[in-house]
């Protein structure tokens, strides 16, 4: 099942916890001895902005842009990534503004040498088992890239099959998904660069190391292999430049790809207009190669499913499409073992629930449930292993995982090694699985596990070494109300024995969105941010997916205000409980994320010291306009819809900011190369926060950092991270009062 939102919180969840702290020495300052923030000023000055306002009339109101002229050449989604030389020049002197601050902070060159050790905790994923081949990515500590490699045995001799520093010296290029065959002897393997994740498809010989004469194009990913090896389908797009192209197409090897086949294509706009701009069709092959399985997203969160059978289609070029779901508003997708899906549906089961099918009658008239809807808990997962049906549940925000047979009896829960976030890489042929898990105050482990044995204790394969002692920690969840008298929940962490003094500096971590759940995660550079004293919080904001698809919906549409009310009314929990208090508080989040700390600076200027909007939708009447932002409209809905439109124009952050208002600090980040959330809406919120706020500048400026070489965040190489970190770091430690102490 594909996430069809547009942005990967955990991972920017982890990017936030990242940004933080550096190793304990000069910087640090105790819990008690921070006051106000301290008088800290720089002697930079904001550059001007030229106002140049366009009026539009939308159902009927009109809404004045002053710096439309930052929209730039990227008005046209035919010139994504590229800017007029008035807009590049108005960048650059932005970044330089911001440099000029950053850098002129006391301590500021020392956090990014101090940083550097905490964030270069290296990384690894549980292994793909192909025959008897374990393939999986690392990263070692200094790499700004990770790695892929072979074993040979689960306790094999590692062998490198992709460097990408080998491809491009420059760390920009990453591998950004690999797929092998199931005799492990071909590797698929997809490349980007520069964030713009736009993959190219090449394949390699593990054995010899050989990159056959093979590149595919436009953003290619849900690689599946025939099990001979002889082809493979494959996701891609007929034109880069347009997001709406999808199709799934077939690949046979030995053939240039432009004999490639196509099997299914996106809708056009005069074929189905709600359709043309969804994610579009997906596909892939059950592991015997016999059914192809094919989705269509009909929004952010739901899809049509059908299967075919793959032979017929090879033979004959006519695709028998068999309808599984169509028209329900609901999500499908599952594991098939010969005639028989095991399948995931929240269809009649706001928390989901398994369902099997058989294929050769798939209609919902012939669908058995196996394993019914959890009222307790939500269905994160579902894997087929030999014999054993594995289901990961979120619970309170937490991951379990339950084991049953193939006809949905419950054979008990794995064992896991406390409450975090888990998960299972399985096989069909194998009770051979791989636990992965990780929280606020474990690192991020690999277990070997047998699945035919649950109750047996899991078996450490690989845990990257950490420079910090998770014991130093305590991590609580606990429940606040809403403003309209929902129970909300959030994840609190700091050091134990912290006094709860209201003077603690605090991140406030938020995303509520795109049915997306916010699990605890691992941070080495967190420790410091604790060792100071500080507070790290996360809130389970509706419209994420801690609490199922209703909890999702009351997020969402006319609804999305409910989200950032959760968020403001966990600052003002964390203000009452003496955790925090607005001087020593700081709102942070990307993309969704980015957008609701958006909404916070201009609904609650006072209630913050200072804000991070990274990567962020802010301008959401004309949101819909830029790359791929349609598929989000059944997220947020669009201004263009009148019945849609009051609600939009009340929140939206770049509308509803007010000349005369005492902003808080913000620092906003934007990416070049983007191909998810255009780099205007950073732009144009900056020159106007900027015009619009009485805050001094010198003391409590608005920043924009707009990454020429990087895009939504993904694929960012060690080294610009760490430059990051610090940067986000230091603002914060700024602000929040932390930097009177440093040498």
């Amino acid at each position: 099942m594909r996430t069809l939102a547009f942005a990967l919180p955990m991972t920017i969840a982890a990017a936030a916890c990242q940004v933080l702290d550096p190793k304990p020495g000069a910087l640090s300052v105790a819990a008690a001895a921070i006051a106000d923030p301290n008088p800290i000023t720089t002697t930079a000055k904001p550059p001007a902005s030229r106002v140049d306002p366009v009026t539009d009339k939308v159902n009927g109101v009109d809404i004045k842009d002053d710096y439309r002229w930052l929209e730039g050449d990227n008005a046209d989604p035919k010139n994504m990534g590229k800017i007029n030389d008035e807009v590049g020049k108005w960048t650059d002197a932005q970044n330089a503004y911001t440099r000029e601050v950053l850098d002129s902070l006391p301590g500021r060159k020392a956090l990014e040498e101090r940083l550097k050790p905490l964030m270069e905790v290296g990384s690894i994923s549980a292994p793909q088992m192909k025959a008897t081949r374990y393939f999986y990515s690392k990263r070692e500590g200094t790499q700004n890239q990770a790695n892929v490699f072979v074993r040979d045995g689960y306790k094999g001799e590692p062998k490198l099959l992709l460097d990408p520093s080998t491809i491009d010296a420059s760390g920009l290029t990453t591998i950004a998904w690999y797929e092998p065959t199931d005799d492990g002897k071909l590797l698929a393997y997809g490349t980007y660069r520069a964030g713009d994740e736009n993959s190219t498809l090449h394949v390699m010989e593990v054995d010899t190391g050989k990159v056959l004469p093979l590149a595919i194009s436009g953003k290619v990913s849900s690689i599946s292999w025939l099990p001979d090896s002889s082809g493979f389908v494959y996701r891609n797009l007929s034109d880069v430049k347009n997001p709406y192209s999808g199709q799934v197409m077939y690949h046979a090897m030995g053939t240039e790809p432009s004999a490639d086949k196509q099997i299914v294509r996106q809708f056009t706009p005069d074929e189905n207009k709600a359709l043309a701009t969804t994610y579009g069709p997906d596909g892939g092959l059950s592991q015997d190669g016999r059914w192809l399985v094919l989705s269509y997203a009909t929004d952010t969160r739901n899809n049509d499913l059908w299967v075919a059978d793959f032979k017929t289609w090879q033979q004959t070029g006519k695709l028998e499409k068999r309808t599984v779901a169509m028209g329900k508003p609901a999500s499908f997708g599952g594991d098939v073992v010969g005639d028989l899906m095991f399948m995931q549906t929240t269809y009649q089961a706001d928390n989901g629930r398994v369902v099997l099918v058989d294929l050769t009658k798939p209609e919902e008239a012939n669908w058995k449930t196996i394993i019914p809807e959890r009222k307790d808990a939500v269905i994160q997962g579902v894997s087929v292993a030999k014999d054993v049906i594995a289901v990961n549940y979120l619970k309170n925000a937490s991951s379990t995982i339950e084991l049953f047979d193939l006809s949905g009896k419950s054979k008990g829960s794995l064992k896991l090694p406390g409450i975090g976030s888990a998960g299972l890489a399985t096989d069909q042929k194998r009770s051979e699985a791989y636990l992965t898990f990780n929280s606020y105050n474990y690192p991020a482990s690999i277990f070997r596990v047998d699945l035919a044995n649950p109750s047996a204790e899991p078996e450490l394969w690989e845990r990257p070494a950490v420079p910090v002692d998770p014991r130093t920690v305590e991590v609580k969840q606990e429940w606040y109300s809403s403003k309209d008298g929902t129970k909300v929940s959030m994840f609190i962490i700091h050091k134990k024995g912290l006094e709860l003094n209201g003077n603690n500096p605090t991140i406030l971590y938020g995303y509520g969105g795109f049915k997306i759940a916010l699990t605890p995660s691992f941070s080495a550079p967190l420790f410091s941010w604790f060792e100071d004293g500080g507070v790290y919080v996360v809130a389970n904001l509706r419209g994420g997916g801690e609490y199922g698809d209703a909890w999702h919906d009351a997020g969402r549409l006319d609804r999305k205000q409910n989200v950032f009310d959760d968020f403001a009314a966990a600052a003002e929990y964390l203000i009452q409980r003496k955790y925090t208090s607005a001087k020593k508080l700081a709102v942070m989040g990307g993309s969704n994320g980015g957008l609701l700390t958006g909404v916070f600076v201009t609904q609650h200027p006072d209630l913050c010291k200072a804000a991070i909007v990274a990567v962020p939708l802010l301008d959401m009447i004309r949101y819909q306009n830029f790359l791929m932002a349609k598929y989000w409209v059944p997220e947020y809905g669009s201004a263009e819809n009148a019945g849609q439109f009051d609600y939009i124009l009340k929140y939206s952050p770049y509308q509803n900011i007010k000349k005369g208002t005492k902003y808080p600090a913000v620092l906003l980040t934007a990416g070049e190369n983007d191909s998810r959330v255009h780099p205007l809406h950073a732009r144009k919120m900056a020159a106007a926060l900027q015009a619009a706020t009485t805050s001094n500048p010198a003391s409590e400026p608005v920043l924009l950092w707009v990454d020429r070489e990087a895009g939504h965040g993904q694929g960012k190489p060690l080294n610009l991270r760490i430059r990051d970190a610090a940067d986000t770091r230091i603002f914060l430690m700024w602000q929040l009062g932390m930097l009177k102490d440093a040498k």
